[in-house]
């Protein structure tokens, strides 16, 4: 066999066993073989020849394993961690990752890899024209009801809101106000505890308990004369015969009549509340002079008035008026004028006075009886000799004199006068002798 023979088998087997090679390695191979052929030819066959031939075949195949396993190297970095593809050699060992052999004009390294994004799935809707938009949630129909609820309880409170309104209406407390600030002169604390009172008491129909007041002052404060006018507005709101003014000197004046007195007072307040409860109307009670009162009288009003009684007799008003306690008011404010403040309006001493007087009352009423323990005290003050002078030109006005401020203010002066304290000078006997002065000009 020659040498030619011998590298052709050689090339083929190798051909064989790695499959086709690429163009480089067929083209450096052609040329070895056409190198070592022309040798070949000019060279004498022999031993010399055959061994230069051999180390040519031996390089030819070193170079192309070093060449093989240069490409198998670049395909395991372009392959990584994906594993072999199909037809290549099981790696036997694990490799370390390097950069030693790669050019940088690799496949892997030229062209960059794009990170694929993840496309959102829109919202589809259906092919119907003009805008799109979503479905619309179905509501729950005890939504509406309780829409409807609230309607109706809205309306049950502006009803109620109204009838109160309505109630008050009824007995014209705005009128009795306006009367009670022009005809009762000093009293403006009382006045105002008056109506807070009745303003509470009236706004509604339905009450737990009577309403008791009991006005307390001294003689010629005008304690007889808020009780007229009282009675006047009631008898023209609520009807003549829902509004009982009792005098006791006048309607049992002699104590061993006073048993049957309380008889027929609870009688008479009895027929009164059932008048008033069908007519669904709340009477008056006034009792003057109630210091004059006996003990049974008392204790008949205390059963009315505490004891948990039928509807109609927790709906009416008891106003009781008398110089109980007069004594303590007289002494508060006379000790007590000088520190009052001369900046502070006569409403601000008035309700100072209410303020500082009513524990002290009630301490010394509730040990007299325990009817006081049952009614809201409210103290009369000591009138000035400015309130006096008011109280004759209101009468000389009505008797038809004219109101000369000189001929008032003499007349003022003939009234007795506790000595003056802190700037104020109070009456003795307030506005008592006011008439029988005025009748005598």
């Amino acid at each position: 066999m020659s040498d030619r023979d011998s590298s052709t088998s050689a090339s083929h087997t190798e051909g064989e066993v790695e499959g086709e090679m690429d163009e480089e390695m067929d083209t450096e191979l052609d040329g070895e073989g056409d190198k070592d052929e022309a040798q070949r030819e000019s060279a004498v066959p022999g031993l010399s020849s055959f061994s230069s031939s051999l180390r040519a075949v031996v390089r030819i195949k070193q170079k192309y394993q070093a060449m093989k396993k240069r490409r198998q190297e670049m395909a395991l970095l372009a392959l990584g961690a994906d594993g072999n593809p199909d037809g290549a050699p099981s790696k036997t060992s694990p490799k370390i990752f390097t950069f030693d052999g790669l050019t940088p004009f690799s496949s892997t390294s030229s062209v960059p890899q794009k990170k694929k994004r993840r496309r959102r799935r829109g919202v589809l809707f259906p092919n119907s024209g003009g805008r799109r938009a979503p479905p619309k949630q179905e509501q729950s129909r005890a939504k509406y009801c309780l829409y409807l609820l609230f309607a109706i309880v809205f309306v049950q409170v502006y009803n109620a809101i109204e009838n109160l309104d309505d109630h008050v209406l009824k007995y014209d407390l705005e009128g009795l106000e306006k009367t009670l600030r022009r005809e009762v002169f000093g009293q403006q604390g009382a006045v105002d505890g008056l109506l807070s009172h009745l303003k509470d008491y009236l706004s509604t129909y339905v009450h737990n308990k009577p309403l008791v007041v009991s006005l307390h002052g001294p003689s010629g404060v005008g304690k007889s004369h808020l009780g007229r006018l009282l009675a006047g507005h009631f008898r023209s709101v609520v009807g003549e015969t829902l509004v009982l003014q009792y005098y006791v000197l006048h309607h049992c004046p002699q104590e061993a009549d006073a048993l049957r007195c309380a008889r027929d007072l609870a009688m008479l307040i009895s027929e009164t509340v059932e008048r008033a409860e069908e007519e669904e109307k709340i009477p008056l009670f006034i009792f003057d002079e109630a210091e004059h009162m006996h003990d049974e009288i008392l204790d008949a009003l205390l059963q009315l008035v505490a004891t948990k009684q039928s509807n109609e007799y927790l709906n009416a008003v008891y106003l009781f008026l008398s110089n109980l306690g007069h004594a303590h008011i007289t002494k508060h404010m006379l000790h007590n004028s000088s520190s009052i403040s001369m900046t502070m309006t006569s409403s601000g001493r008035q309700s100072n006075l209410v303020k500082e007087l009513t524990p002290i009352l009630r301490n010394t009423l509730e040990k007299l009886h325990p009817l006081w323990s049952e009614a809201d005290i409210l103290p009369l003050a000591l009138l000035e000799k400015s309130h006096v002078m008011e109280c004759f030109l209101e009468e000389m006005t009505r008797e038809g004199f004219y109101p000369d401020h000189t001929n008032i203010e003499r007349l003022a002066g003939e009234i007795e006068y506790h000595p003056e304290v802190g700037g104020h000078e109070y009456s003795q006997t307030g506005c008592k002798q006011v008439v029988a002065k005025v009748n005598l000009l």
